[in-house]
């Protein structure tokens, strides 16, 4: 779907409106898209797509996904958390995952940065290089 630019410039102006001390208020979100389908503007749909598409990427900028060889003790969890916190501010989520294929080391993700210092990524990383 093709979305016009003043329904981008709509979303935009809705999506500045949802923050609250710094942070995407889940609440205000959802009054948001009340209002938006209560009044029903000629382009609805595509409003709704870009606001969508804004929400999404600032929900992803505050997620962490941690990815390890093994399962992480809850001690070992929580420090990665605070060191990530101090980097990226507050985060709204985080989830730890374990997948054997990473070999040894962690892959994190925060929205579109990644940071993998896992022996799989070193490996397909020499791998490039030959």
């Amino acid at each position: 779907m093709k979305i016009s630019q003043k329904a981008k410039a709509q979303a935009k102006r809705l999506f500045r409106r949802c923050f609250r001390d710094g942070f995407l208020d889940e609440g205000r979100v959802r009054e948001t898209v009340d209002q938006l389908i209560q009044q029903r503007p000629r382009d609805l749909l595509p409003i709704l797509v870009a606001f969508y598409q804004y929400v999404r990427l600032e929900w992803q900028r505050h997620v962490a996904r941690i990815t390890s060889a093994v399962p992480l003790p809850k001690e070992e969890q929580d420090r990665i958390l605070q060191i990530l916190e101090r980097r990226y501010g507050r985060l709204l989520g985080s989830q730890f995952e374990v997948d054997p294929a990473v070999i040894a080391g962690l892959r994190i993700q925060v929205g579109s940065e990644v940071i993998d210092g896992t022996v799989r990524g070193r490996l397909e990383e020499l791998l490039k290089q030959l």
